[in-house]
């Protein structure tokens, strides 16, 4: 990828839930949360390879394999695309037909663009093509790609400039200086295009196309064809036609020259005598020049065409060395001024070779063991030259053989041995070296053995069976299969490998019982084995049965209890377990499945299926209903009126909605605290200074034999209350005390009056009702709830909440402003508050 471009990694796996990521680069772990890692702007630090693994569980107990790694290579520089163009050429002919291509080398997932003298094309794929060219389609051609997927942009590529033209015609023309020639004589002729190198020429003598042969060749591109040594056969009149290369150009030349070929020259043969092509120092050999018509020649000799000093027409070497080798030619003259000459003879090549010739021995069949019965035959050759004659040895003993080869029919124990062989020359008596031994063993055929591939013999009806045929561990044979004696052949159920070592059964059925054996063949020999010991296979009638079992057997659970299923099938082995719920299938493995906190969620109808290979067995469905656990809570029983006698505060845990006898277990910050199994628990200042959260929950021999537990009680907010109670009762104790004191002593200073002058009473007291009419009454149980000093004791526990209720109703806590005006406006109303107005 190129700076700017943004790329993101995915990490998945396939199995499970709850799997947390974790991600590397170059082997260091990167600060990436969840399974994707995009970069949206890639940088040249971001190359590396890039890893992920999935752990689960807070312990980091399991962690997976690392992925496989993916290597990103960010590329500082902007990639420049290639253009090619084909033909690659700089000049093109009407006609003809051009194709461009752009290619960026870099990466992938390139979207093309073209221009033509700088104005754009409509064209973005990578390539396009110009059919039948013409002078319009001149010009200077580049291209440049983006990214399909980031609209990143490279570089334009390098200009191509296409050129045009018309087919030239070819110039033909005479480079030897005549036109009638004698035998033996060279001829040349040229064919010119244009003057370059770009063209190549087929040539035409009359009509007929000019192939090469032995005297007339070409040079590389055929712009020259030369004769040389004419004859009759190349009379005619000669013409070219120019091809462009790799093109499908052409061009025909002007009017031919003719050509004029005298009579043939003779022909002059080179014999040998041995005629071996390769001989041994000491060996001897002559050669003999001939020519097949007239008289009066001399004859000329040449090695490696290096003219010999020798005379007439034979050439003797009584001792044949090293340094004889080489390739024998002569030619035959006439006349002194040798005005003319023969070709060269064909040549004769000699070949001396320094070193002793070793004979090589083969032997068919290829093998290092034969097995009795078999036929075997052995050759011996000199690959070097010829005319040899054979000597065979067996561990040392000449064999009565003198041919190139002999054979072994029905092989026997007896046949076992070290066999070689060597050669002599039969015109010289040259003798080789020993061949390499060949040693032959004759073994016994050995017995095939049929072993089981799948893991079992018993089998259900539609199952799959394999069985395999094997013999000494090689894969040289072919097998035959045979049930209770009779041969098996292919059908619609029972199929062979390719050399039927292997039998499958797609679908078992009663008809496949039996006693399986089999019997080898070696491929390309006539050896055959004798039957296999047997395997017997066994098909059941039915299918199997399987049962689906719950623990505990009950149709109705609760939440948080713990269940377990078990699927068992009565016969055979090699089961996988597939577990279902309502149909769909469950991540378990095994035979059990264990439930150990069941949810609502976990009602439905469970099955198991059992299978093995492509058979499956299906259980019984087991319904499993799930009911919600009750709610045990918690009420205080400390009443109002027992809140200024009592130093404790009693709370009673309940179980919500249930009719059912229940013991009760308490939490004390979540520690179990009383044992007694009493739905009553006493809080006491000494047993609670820390005020502490208290829960609880149900207990009992039934089901369910537990409740949920309460939510949390906070005493913290209850004792705060009880203080501002205590408060408050205190002011009205001292309050009633004084307004009794006030009463007695206006009773003794008062006078009392006559009846209908008597002024009438004023009210000691105002009621409540008044106290809010007027501005300058002060609710006094307001000025205490506000003083000061209980403001600064209580100023943490005053901003809590908590709940304070008579025998069954919680009550809530409020402010200290709150609890002024509920003593105004409902509390002095209220007999159950425990404070009464003096007056109703």
């Amino acid at each position: 990828m190129f700076p700017g471009e943004s790329v993101s990694f995915g990490c998945h796996i396939n199995v499970s839930t709850g799997w947390e990521y974790l991600w590397y680069k170059d082997s260091n772990q990167l600060t990436v949360s969840g399974n994707k890692y995009p970069i949206s702007l890639v940088g040249i630090t971001n190359s590396g390879s890039y890893t992920c693994k999935a752990k689960r569980g807070s312990d980091q107990a399991f962690i997976t394999d690392s992925s496989q790694a993916v290597r990103l290579e960010v590329e500082g520089n902007m990639p420049k695309p290639s253009m090619t163009q084909q033909p690659d050429v700089n000049k093109v002919y009407t006609g003809e037909s051009v194709s461009f291509k752009c290619e960026v080398k870099l990466s992938s997932g390139w979207l093309y663009l073209w221009y033509k003298d700088g104005t754009p094309l409509p064209i973005n794929s990578s390539s396009f093509n110009i059919h039948n060219a013409t002078s319009s389609n001149s010009g200077t051609y580049k291209c440049m790609a983006i990214r399909d997927k980031t609209t990143y942009s490279t570089e334009h590529s390098d200009s191509r400039i296409l050129r045009v033209s018309e087919i030239p015609v070819p110039s033909l023309k005479l480079v030897t200086p005549w036109l009638d020639v004698f035998p033996t004589e060279r001829v040349k002729l040229s064919c010119v295009m244009d003057g370059t190198s770009d063209w190549t020429y087929t040539w035409y003598r009359d009509g007929q196309q000019v192939l090469a042969d032995g005297t007339v060749s070409f040079d590389s591109n055929g712009a020259t064809l030369s004769i040389s040594s004419a004859s009759a056969a190349h009379v005619g009149q000669y013409s070219c036609k120019g091809h462009l290369n790799d093109r499908s150009v052409s061009s025909n030349s002007s009017p031919g020259l003719t050509l004029k070929v005298y009579d043939k020259k003779p022909t002059v043969i080179l014999t040998q005598d041995p005629e071996y092509k390769v001989m041994f120092p000491g060996e001897s050999v002559s050669f003999g020049c001939h020519i097949n018509v007239s008289t009066g020649w001399e004859y000329l000799w040449y090695k490696d065409s290096n003219q010999l000093t020798v005379s007439g027409n034979k050439y003797p070497i009584s001792l044949v060395g090293i340094t004889n080798s080489g390739s024998y030619t002569c030619k035959a003259k006439r006349g002194s001024d040798q005005a003319f000459i023969t070709d060269s003879s064909q040549a004769v090549r000699l070949e001396v070779e320094g070193n002793k010739p070793k004979p090589s021995m083969t032997q068919q069949p290829d093998v290092n063991k034969v097995y009795t019965g078999e036929s075997v035959s052995f050759k011996c050759e000199v690959k070097l030259s010829s005319g040899w004659l054979y000597l065979w040895y067996k561990d040392g003993t000449p064999l009565p053989i003198n041919s190139s080869s002999f054979n072994i029919h029905n092989a026997t124990s007896s046949n076992s041995g070290t066999y070689k062989c060597m050669a002599i020359r039969d015109k010289t008596t040259y003798s080789t070296e020993h061949s390499d031994s060949r040693i032959l063993r004759v073994s016994e055929i050995p017995v095939p053995s049929v072993k089981l591939v799948t893991p079992w013999l018993d089998v259900f009806p539609t199952e799959r069976v394999k069985l395999s045929c094997v013999m000494n561990g090689t894969s040289d044979w072919t097998y035959t299969w045979y049930r209770d004696g009779q041969q098996v052949l292919a059908d619609g159920t029972v199929i062979f490998d390719s050399d039927a070592a292997t039998l499958s059964i797609s679908s078992a059925a009663a008809s496949h019982r039996g006693q399986y054996s089999c019997s080898g063949k070696l491929k390309s020999r006539s050896v055959s084995s004798t039957f296999s010991s047997v395997q017997t296979l066994g098909v059941y009638d039915t299918k199997p049965r399987v049962t689906l079992m719950q623990n505990p057997m009950h149709n109705v659970m609760h939440t948080g209890d713990s269940v377990s299923f078990s699927c068992h099938i009565n016969v055979s082995s090699g089961w996988e377990y597939l577990w279902y719920r309502d149909d769909n299938q469950l991540v378990v493995s095994g035979n059990n499945h264990t439930i150990s906190s069941v949810l609502r969620t976990n009602t439905g109808s469970y099955h198991c299926k059992v299978k093995r290979g492509i058979y499956a067995v299906q259980s019984q469905a087991v319904k499993l209903d799930i009911e919600e656990r009750p709610l045990a809570y918690i009420t205080l029983l400390t009443g109002w009126s027992e809140v200024f006698s009592t130093d404790s505060l009693v709370l009673r845990c309940r179980v919500l909605e249930s009719q059912d006898i229940w013991n009760y277990t308490w939490f004390k910050e979540g520690h179990p605290i009383n044992f007694s199994l009493s739905e009553k628990h006493t809080v006491t200042p000494e047993n609670d200074p820390e005020q502490s959260l208290y829960t609880c929950k149900g207990i009992r021999t039934g089901r369910p034999s537990y409740s949920k537990t309460s939510d949390s009680f906070h005493t913290k907010n209850l004792l705060l209350k009880r203080r501002v109670l205590l408060s408050i009762s205190g002011f009205i104790f001292f309050a009633i005390i004084a307004i009794f004191i006030g009463c007695i002593f206006l009773r003794f200073i008062r006078k009392p009056g006559n009846g209908e002058d008597k002024p009438e009473e004023t009210e000691l007291f105002l009621t409540m009702a008044q106290l809010k009419d007027r501005d300058d009454a002060l609710c006094p149980l307001v000025q205490y709830i506000t003083d000061a000093e209980l403001n600064a004791s209580s100023k943490k526990e005053a901003d809590e909440n908590g709940t304070i209720s008579d025998e069954t109703t919680p009550l809530p806590i409020s402010s200290q402003e709150d609890q002024a005006v509920t003593s105004e406006s409902h509390d002095t109303t209220e007999n159950n508050g425990g404070l009464v107005s003096f007056k109703q």
